[in-house]
């Protein structure tokens, strides 16, 4: 809104009112409005919440300081939902397909996890939303998202090809019409560019209605994998929310060189016009992250609940899709995937051994895998891996998943020179 404000008040020659047509200044702005929110209005919110005596349940898992944790506020996801979109609305051009996109997850995954929480601490069922309906509000996004990219003309893209001479690349140019396309970034290839039309190329004819069949799964599958992964991140203090800011910096930074023609050039990745907005909303989401963390670092006085953990999650998935870096989500949220991984390895092998033996075996003495880092290695629990033997404090056990964070977000930057 203060974009078009600035904007019009540029025409009038007010100073300082260009500083607003730049993205970088906006994003800046964003940032520092959605920590401000965070911190001055998480304050008042988790008072509500504790007057409302709106505190987390917590299940018997036998983990040390467990029990400490019991009533504290619970669906502090409100804070994060709060924090992005007012600093988005404020500092974004609305009218943006990405942003509106953007926009709209939040609030549909926003409601998802509210109605979860909802459940949970007023119906007082522990389960909460059944999975079915969740999955069904996730791939209804997915379809609106995947139609969106489909349907859309605002929605294009230049893709980039290259010049080489001697094997060796001079010069990276890009068409001179925006097109529809399948096209993702892949990583570690020379042309790191992978289309999904290669997958149907069989059929012909009806290859490219089937391509936009195949690319509109693919975001179905993204949204909600990678909320759910999230989502089941969200066990320790500051874990979940710190994470996700990390991961968010990098997705501002691919959104703003995929939509830069120069610097995509260097990088020789695709052109996405008006891609560069989406920094903003990345700008956004970071701030709310690290204005949540200041309530939610060890030890928590708020939790974020399914109303953070899988609006999160989801608007990481949609927001790699729209800059078509789908592919480097396995290495940006690998925190994210490989906790999920855990579970389902865990009771896979779990299902395998009761079946072949009569008795289940576990891989891990817990999962998710932080929990795993809580139980003790002295043979109490029976599973294939003991160690660590020394169960570690919480705040060394989400340090350390914050270095590993770091380190894939710098490998994934990394992947866009290493071919």
């Amino acid at each position: 809104m203060l974009y078009y404000l600035f904007e019009y008040l540029d025409k009038l020659d007010f100073p300082g009112a260009g500083m607003f047509q730049f993205v970088m200044f906006r994003s800046a702005m964003a940032a520092v409005f959605s920590l401000l929110i965070g911190i001055f209005a998480g304050k008042k919110i988790i008072r509500a919440l504790q007057r409302r005596q709106i505190g987390e349940t917590i299940r018997n898992l036998d983990l040390e300081g467990q029990y400490s944790k019991r009533g504290t506020p619970t669906m502090g996801g409100v804070i994060v939902i709060l924090s992005i979109l007012v600093s988005t609305l404020l500092f974004g051009k609305l009218e943006n397909i990405y942003i509106i996109l953007m926009l709209v997850s939040t609030v549909w995954l926003g409601i998802l996890g509210f109605a979860d929480d909802y459940i949970k601490v007023f119906k007082k069922d522990k389960e909460g939303l059944k999975g079915k309906f969740k999955v069904v509000a996730q791939v209804g996004l997915g379809l609106i998202v995947g139609l969106t990219i489909y349907f859309s003309p605002e929605i294009v893209v230049r893709e980039n090809t290259e010049i080489r001479v001697n094997n060796v690349i001079e010069e990276v140019t890009y068409q001179n019409e925006d097109v529809k396309t399948t096209s993702t970034t892949i990583p570690f290839v020379k042309n790191n560019n992978f289309d999904y039309r290669w997958l149907v190329n069989w059929m012909g004819d009806f290859a490219d209605i089937a391509v936009w069949i195949v690319f509109v799964l693919v975001v179905i599958l993204i949204v909600t994998a990678v909320s759910n992964s999230a989502n089941l991140t969200d066990g320790l203090d500051g874990l979940a929310s710190g994470s996700s800011a990390i991961i968010g910096v990098a997705l501002g930074v691919l959104a703003y060189v995929s939509g830069r023609v120069d610097f995509a050039s260097y990088l020789n990745i695709m052109y996405i016009p008006g891609g560069d907005e989406l920094m903003v909303f990345a700008s956004a989401f970071v701030g709310a992250c690290v204005g949540f963390l200041w309530y939610n670092a060890y030890p928590a006085q708020v939790f974020m609940g399914d109303t953070g953990s899988l609006t999160m999650g989801g608007i990481i998935g949609v927001f790699a899709v729209l800059i078509h870096k789908e592919l480097l989500l396995p290495i940006l949220c690998g925190v994210f995937f490989v906790e999920a991984l855990s579970v389902i390895a865990q009771v896979f092998y779990f299902k395998f051994t009761k079946k072949k033996y009569g008795a289940g075996k576990r891989i891990f003495k817990m999962t998710p895998l932080h929990h795993h880092y809580q139980k003790p290695g002295d043979g109490s629990i029976e599973a294939l891996i003991q160690k660590p033997i020394a169960p570690l404090a919480e705040p060394k056990i989400v340090s350390r998943f914050w270095l590993v964070g770091m380190i894939l977000v710098v490998l994934a930057l990394a992947t866009l020179k290493m071919r």
